[in-house]
């Protein structure tokens, strides 16, 4: 056993029963198919006793977490993306799984799977927002193995709901904003600063692939990250040239938010840090500390205007 385990103290699950619980919480059913979430790296028989959360699997990350006694990092991001053939120290990767073992630290991924999830990463932003009338913007059927499949639930890629009232987009901006930890780029946006607004479409992540499924909601606003030039240029003219035709020229559909990646990504923790905890406490009878990371993830360090 090693010293650091035998630092950690009180009772424990095992990691298998953890990763059993989170793939009820964030079935794997609602993973994309070119998305491979779950287990990374670990034993099922490790003890947990502490979890770390966060949205980017990064050495400082990594890092964290082994200075806090974690015996799992969850993380919303992927380690890989693409098949590799080797976890060798000789790149970043590499090392981080060798650090995670030698530290008898385990890696769950929950990612397009959280994202779709019932309390998952576009829920937990819509309700950020306080949306109403809240359904998928592309349901999907609930997994058998949802924890939550028995309480009438949608899932599905993204968010449409009602803002409590109309807004200003200008003042939506702002809180848009002030829900989002604060990285150097900001959020952007495009649209008449006092048109009122009504209704959002919402998709944590990379969304200007989804502007056809955006327009057929008729959303006043879409909230999403990673806007490309092309795609974004072209999404917003086709708005202000559809509002110009329907004789509402100031109200273009849909006006468009563009935040930073893993920072709207990161409010999926504000309900998975209780509902991890609770379901493991249910199930097993121990409820294992779970914590949040500090560190934002975001990139971008700079800005110059």
């Amino acid at each position: 056993m090693s010293d650091r385990q035998d630092e950690v103290q009180g009772p424990s699950v095992l990691l298998g029963q953890v990763v059993d619980l989170l793939e009820g919480l964030y079935p794997l059913d609602y993973a994309e198919d070119w998305d491979h979430p779950g287990l990374v790296a670990g034993d099922p028989s490790w003890p947990v006793r502490r979890i770390w959360c966060a949205v980017d699997p990064r050495p400082d990350v990594v890092q964290e977490a082994l200075d806090h006694k974690a015996d799992l990092l969850i993380t919303h991001h992927p380690l890989f993306f693409r098949s590799v053939h080797q976890v060798s120290g000789l790149d970043f990767r590499g090392d981080m799984i060798t650090r995670l073992v030698e530290g008898h630290c385990g890696l769950w991924v929950g990612h397009t799977n959280a994202d779709a999830a019932y309390r998952g990463v576009a829920q937990a932003a819509a309700d950020a927002l306080d949306l109403q009338e809240v359904r998928p913007l592309a349901p999907q059927p609930v997994s058998r193995r949802d924890l939550h499949a028995d309480q009438g639930i949608q899932v599905g890629l993204g968010r449409w709901g009602r803002l409590p009232k109309p807004t200003p987009f200008e003042d939506l901006v702002h809180t848009v904003a002030g829900l989002l930890p604060r990285t150097a780029l900001g959020v952007q946006a495009v649209g008449p600063y006092d048109t009122m607004v009504s209704t959002v479409a919402l998709l944590p992540g990379s969304g200007d692939s989804e502007f056809d499924l955006v327009r057929s909601t008729g959303a006043d606003v879409y909230i999403t990250s990673d806007l490309r030039h092309h795609p974004a240029t072209d999404a917003y003219q086709q708005a202000l040239y559809e509002a110009r035709m329907a004789g509402r020229p100031n109200q273009p559909r849909p006006m468009l938010i563009n935040t930073p990646h893993s920072a709207i990504e990161s409010l999926w923790f504000h309900y998975a840090k209780g509902d991890i905890a609770r379901a493991l406490e249910t199930a097993t009878g121990v409820r294992p500390q779970v914590e949040v990371s500090s560190i934002v993830t975001d990139p971008w360090t700079m800005v110059v205007r």
